[in-house]
């Protein structure tokens, strides 16, 4: 008997009264890949893909021991090697995937392209693209098989498959020999015999990560309670100031819907995080977030990696592709500065908006696609065309018209002074942290440096002023000499040279002045700031008024006393 003599034909039996199917002289249960593909998604979510992956794989290679088992007993093989062959060409009857007959044999040195793999065709519809392989189930099936055949431990893996976008899944066996043993952990789950209990291990290990997991985020979560009490409980945004309440609550009403949404506003003001929370707050929380920016490619390869491409559609075309728009199945896509995308492909966006299908380039048919958009922009809104336009100026801001529909500002870090300092702070706990270091606070004149400067680039500035911060900090607390010097003019102090020394009242005038006006005349607030008495700075305001200084206004009512 040869392995390509094997016919579904032969080994399908369908018993006259019903109820029974056979396979290969075993009785087979008809399901759906729908319902395999269930399993998959529920396990994933509920245990998270590592040890989803192992449990699935160890349930195929107690398939695959028993298979290979079976197929010894029923036929008389002509040799060993068929008997090896077998196991992939029962699982291609068996419809789990198929082969392509140039490299079927998964131990050659080129290893077993296959082709429509049910397991990641499953995942890509429960998940989208994947980060990693995923037919863990069909690994574990061929490693199992090919141990009891072969009479050693093989192990096979997966370094190319369709759910993290290849063209095909590639597979790859080896003896324990041959794999390094940095990936021992990763074949733990095929070691065991097919006795033993093979599942314990598997949950043991998911009990352990779980409790790893839990103690290291209570350590994060007591650690940054302690450094920066602003924060609050994990994962809340800090929205101090109004107008990034604001904005938070118009993330949480968008998130209800399906429609796309424009988040616009400058660069580093954090327009991903927001897209991001308003994913975790969407039913499609549990899909995938696939992130994509619109300026950085020219058109054809933009086009690509926007919509996927067929083999063959341009010279470097080896293999089929999937694009951003599949890749995000049933989940959220980003698409950063979607302003500077070509005319075309803001027109192509506008058609998947309008219809919900693609098309990959090189191909003539639509993929329907279950995708919500969000996009940012930091340009300003575009003008509306005068009445019957066409052309470039017509047809670019379309696509950015339709979107404006629903469109939410990001303010910048100076229209929200509210959110500077603790914002700073977490900043500042969660660089401390990744060092081990502990870094209490600032001093006084590094919260008045911190408040006194511009942010030119926003939220991702202060990240990295705070992360520079602490990895040069040697003191228990951060000084002025730790900061940036580029932050240190905001004081509004001079340094004196060779040519030219200020009078010290002179410079103290100009910094009170400036300290006032940044606190729109608030005197209560600035001699807080500053740490002297109310009556001290209202009498040197008056003096300076005396002597023809611009000062700010302050609020109608009573002088202190």
């Amino acid at each position: 008997m040869r392995a390509d003599d094997l016919s579904v034909h032969d080994l399908l039996r369908l018993h006259p009264a019903g109820g029974l199917i056979s396979f290969a002289g075993q009785r087979t249960l008809l399901l759906d890949a729908v319902a395999m593909g269930i399993l998959h998604e529920q396990l994933v979510r509920g245990l998270g893909s590592s040890a989803a992956g192992a449990m699935l794989g160890q349930v195929g290679y107690s398939y695959g021991w028993w298979l290979a088992e079976a197929m010894e007993k029923a036929f008389d093989w002509d040799s060993p090697e068929e008997w090896v062959r077998a196991g992939c060409r029962m699982s291609v009857l068996g419809g789990l995937f198929n082969a392509c007959a140039s490299t079927s044999d998964s131990l050659s040195e080129e290893g077993c392209t296959l082709h429509s793999s049910f397991e990641a065709e499953q995942h890509m519809l429960c998940f989208g693209r994947a980060h990693e392989p995923s037919c863990w189930t069909l690994c574990g099936l061929q490693s199992g098989y090919l141990s009891r055949a072969v009479g050693e431990a093989i192990f096979v893996t997966e370094d190319r498959c369709v759910a993290r976008g290849d063209a095909a899944c590639h597979f790859i066996g080896r003896n324990r020999a041959a794999w390094p043993a940095r990936r021992a952990a990763e074949l733990f789950c095929y070691t065991r015999g097919r006795q033993d209990n093979c599942l314990d291990p598997t949950l043991q290990q998911i009990h352990s990560t779980l409790r790893s997991t839990e103690r290291t985020l209570r350590q994060r979560r007591f650690a940054l309670t302690r450094l920066a009490p602003e924060v609050g409980s994990p994962g809340r945004t800090i929205a101090n100031s109004a107008a990034m309440s604001t904005l938070l609550e118009g993330a949480r009403q968008l998130a209800q819907g399906e429609d796309p949404v424009l988040l616009t506003g400058e660069e580093g003001v954090g327009k991903q995080r927001i897209a991001r929370r308003i994913h975790e707050l969407s039913r499609r929380e549990a899909g995938p977030f696939v992130t994509g920016r619109c300026g950085d490619l020219p058109e054809a390869l933009l086009e690509s990696e926007l919509f996927g491409h067929a083999r063959g559609a341009f010279d470097d075309a080896a293999e089929d592709r999937i694009g951003l728009f599949e890749g995000a199945s049933h989940g959220t896509l980003l698409l950063e500065e979607v302003a500077d995308a070509p005319t075309e492909i803001q027109t192509k966006i506008l058609r998947v908006l309008d219809r919900g299908e693609i098309c990959r380039v090189g191909e003539r048919h639509s993929r329907p696609v279950d995708v919500r958009l969000i996009a940012t922009t930091s340009r300003s809104p575009p003008a509306r065309p005068a009445q019957g336009g066409r052309g470039q100026g017509g047809r670019q801001p379309e696509l950015l018209r339709r979107l404006h529909a629903l469109e939410l500002y990001v303010p910048a870090l100076r229209e929200r002074r509210e959110d500077i300092l603790p914002l700073a702070r977490l900043m500042l706990a969660e660089a401390a942290l990744s060092t081990r270091r502990r870094l209490p606070g600032f001093a006084p004149a590094v919260v008045e440096c911190l408040l006194g400067y511009s942010w030119p680039g926003n939220v991702r500035e202060l990240e990295e002023v705070m992360h520079k911060t602490a990895a040069i900090c040697s003191g228990d607390r951060v000084e002025l000499g730790n900061l940036p010097v580029e932050l240190r003019p905001a004081l509004g102090a001079t340094t004196p040279t060779s040519s030219s020394v200020r009078l010290l009242d002179e410079v103290e005038r100009e910094y009170i002045l400036a300290a006032l006006d940044r606190n729109q005349g608030n005197q209560a607030r600035t001699a807080q700031q500053l740490e002297i008495g109310t009556a001290t700075l209202y009498r040197k305001l008056r003096r300076y008024r005396k002597e023809g200084a611009r000062t700010p206004q302050p609020p109608r009512g009573p002088p202190p006393h």
